[in-house]
Parts: C-alpha cells; sequence; structure tokens
C-alpha cells in the first residue's frame, strides 16, 4: 500500500487529510493547509502549510513546498520544508533541498543542492520502516 510512507512526523500530525492516490494526475497551483499525501502526480508548484509525504511511487514534477515534509518518490523540481526534510531510500530528487533540519536515507538519490537551516550537515540513517 503506497500509504505506507507515512512516517512519524505524520504520526504527530492532526486534522484532515487530502489523498492523492495512485492513478491520480493533478495539473496546477496548489494550496491549503492540514496533512497531505500524495500516491499520484502532480504536476505543479505549491505552499502547503502541513505536513506533506510524497509516497513510494507518487511523482511530483515542480516546486514542493510544506511544513515537514517526507520525500518517498520521485521529485523533480526544488523542494523546501520549513521544518524537517526527510528523504527516504526510495528517494529520487532531480532539484534542490531546503530545510531545517534534513535526514537522508542510505540508498536516496539527490541530484541537486542540499540547503540547511539550523543544522551543520545532514543525518543519515538507514531505513528500518521499509518491508521486503
Amino acid at each position: 500500500m503506497a500509504l505506507k510512507a507515512t512516517r512519524r512526523m505524520m504520526d504527530r500530525a492532526s486534522g484532515p487529510v487530502t489523498v492523492i492516490g495512485d492513478g491520480i494526475r493533478i495539473e496546477g497551483q496548489i494550496s491549503g493547509s492540514g496533512q497531505f499525501v500524495i500516491s499520484g502526480t502532480v504536476a505543479g508548484d505549491c505552499d502547503l502549510d502541513g505536513p506533506v509525504t510524497l509516497a513510494e511511487g507518487g511523482c511530483w514534477e515542480g516546486r514542493l513546498k510544506g511544513a515537514d515534509i517526507i520525500i518517498a518518490g520521485r521529485l523533480e523540481g526544488d523542494v523546501e520544508a520549513a521544518g524537517q526534510l526527510e528523504i527516504t531510500r526510495t528517494a529520487h530528487i532531480s532539484g534542490s533541498v531546503t530545510g531545517g533540519s534534513i535526514a537522508i536515507a542510505e540508498g536516496a538519490v539527490i541530484e541537486g543542492e542540499i540547503h540547511m537551516r539550523g543544522q551543520d550537515s545532514p543525518t543519515r540513517f538507514e531505513d528500518q520502516r521499509h518491508s521486503d
């Protein structure tokens, strides 16, 4: 199930959840608040007030901006997290990465620059939450 990418940060979130399911494609600028889980494809820029998960198998084409962000899918564009940014082992990012704190799992691919606020260097970790 694609929603397995929902992680620790999402466990702390509350309120409504917006899900863009597998097989769905949305184009255009997106804004809003709440919790967001993307398992489908989004082509456009966003400024979201809340936690965002780009699930494994999900794809984002454009600028992704949110509070706390988890990237487990493919992102072609820039990502900016106001708080925590977690990049899982299944993530593939082509663009710049910015966050208050950044954790990068072994196996993640980032083709671009990493910019951090409040941390000297990214935290690297072995992703223990995957299923084989």
